[in-house]
């Protein structure tokens, strides 16, 4: 595919990268390798802003699996010293160790600007139902930048636009039908609740100690929270660990176990079966999560402060009093600040149309998607792409290796050269059924032979 007349062709405009995630970083590496200039805006105080909040847990892939091409480049022509390649880093090693480094590089560091949240995209100088004048016309991007004197509101110009925000701050609700449920957003419900990968045996152990806990979600967040929840059960007495699913078996969660491509991914499901059965664990099956509601001490003769949580379907609904409740439900896109682009997204999956087809998690469930890049990820609106995690919509098992896949090609798209996806070989997950509604499931990154995943793992 090559660059199109249509895209801003302005040299003294900046590509920008919205996401100062791995993706995003990968994404100005390679366009620095194409002489071509690089924006990055990033909403954190740093870069790997979201791996920041879940840093206490360790990875399932090993680092020669978790390091772009374009970026280790970068960092080896700074004397950079890379991480034992066997080992599993932790998501804050994934940081320290390898996106703080190349924030450092210059190629970089001169062109990252941080707590700048992109706020709206749009393109030309009329909204999105115009089309004279917007072909060929720059990108406009409007953000909030955090000063030491305030908030202030920036707009930027763009000859292109490469998304790689991320889904980490759109979490799904806890409710069934992609609602929250019944009294989710009362304020008196909010403080019991926690999302995905808290820091149950660090950071929040006492929150969670000693008390009863339900775990709503079967990727591989629950999968984390729920391990370390049994472990905490062991060392303290009186804690209790629930875990509710909508579907009927759990098998889904378990995963390939041997099977699996990358065997700690593999031995995370089979210590989750260990722990079901043994009882440390009580799992709730058949149960979409239907109404919340708190209770305070006293209110009544057989409760606790905690909130009552309704589960199971219309005719047969229990309830189950617990202390906290972490939503590990997945996530979803954001796409209000895109709201005036041209974009062609799958209804369901709200991903690129042309993308949807290839991780449709009621086609797709082995852990393997083809090599695809910029010809796939194209929009109407050309010179604007959705990247990483964003590109998967509300498909739950992303791979970091495929989303470094995707702006090599986009990079050399834009560049005007050979932008040919090249073939991944993927590891397998050892599961091909999708048994689990995706709303259960949740984007996870899993290193792969060309890149990086931040599969979260706990072992």
């Amino acid at each position: 595919m090559s660059a199109s007349t249509s895209v801003h062709s302005d040299p003294a405009l900046p590509i920008v990268v919205i996401g100062a995630g791995p993706v995003g970083l990968a994404a100005a590496a390679h366009l620095l390798e194409h002489g071509l200039e690089p924006l990055i805006l990033e909403a954190g105080d740093d870069v790997g802003a979201a791996i920041r909040q879940w840093g206490h847990t360790r990875l399932f892939s090993p680092w020669r699996y978790d390091l772009d091409a374009a970026c280790t480049r970068l960092l080896e022509a700074a004397d950079w010293a890379p991480p034992r390649p066997t080992a599993l880093p932790w998501g804050r090693e994934l940081v320290q160790d390898y996106l703080q480094p190349l924030a450092q590089v210059p190629g970089i560091r001169d062109r990252l600007r941080t707590r700048a949240r992109v706020l709206a995209v749009t393109r030309g100088t009329r909204d999105k139902t115009h089309a004279r004048g917007r072909e060929g016309s720059p990108f406009l991007l409007r953000a909030q930048e955090q000063t030491d004197e305030g908030p202030r509101l920036v707009e930027i110009r763009a000859r292109a636009v490469i998304d790689a925000s991320g889904t980490w701050g759109a979490p799904n609700p806890a409710g069934a039908a992609g609602l929250p449920a019944l009294g989710e957003q009362d304020p008196a419900v909010i403080p019991h609740l926690t999302g995905s990968l808290p820091d149950v045996l660090g950071t929040e152990r006492e929150r969670f100690a000693g008390q009863r806990t339900l775990v709503v979600g079967a990727g591989h967040s629950a999968t984390n929270t729920l391990l370390d929840l049994a472990q905490l059960a062991r060392e303290t007495p009186g804690t209790e660990v629930h875990w509710a699913i909508r579907g009927q078996d759990p098998s889904r969660t378990y995963g390939g176990r041997d099977a699996d491509g990358l065997p700690a991914r593999g031995m995370l499901g089979t210590r989750l079966q260990r722990a079901v059965e043994s009882g440390v664990i009580q799992l709730h099956v058949g149960s979409p999560m239907h109404a919340l509601r708190a209770t305070a001490q006293g209110a009544a003769a057989a409760e606790r402060a905690g909130v009552v949580v309704e589960l199971g379907e219309e005719g047969s609904r229990r309830r189950l009093l617990v202390d906290s409740l972490v939503t590990a439900t997945g996530f979803r896109p954001e796409l209000e600040m895109l709201r005036e682009l041209r974009l062609e997204l799958d209804p369901a999956v709200e991903a690129p149309v042309r993308l949807a087809p290839l991780i449709d998690p009621e086609i797709h469930s082995c852990g393997t998607v083809p090599a695809h890049g910029a010809d796939v990820l194209a929009q109407p609106e050309d010179g604007f792409f959705l990247v990483g995690m964003k590109s998967y919509g509300r498909a739950p098992t992303f791979l970091l290796a495929t989303g470094y896949e995707q702006v090599r090609s986009i990079a050399a798209h834009l560049a005007g050269a050979d932008a040919a996806a090249r073939d991944l070989v993927l590891p397998e997950t050892g599961v091909c059924s999708a048994s689990a509604p995706v709303e259960e499931l949740e984007p996870v990154m899993i290193g792969v032979p060309t890149g990086v995943q931040h599969g979260r793992a706990g072992v």
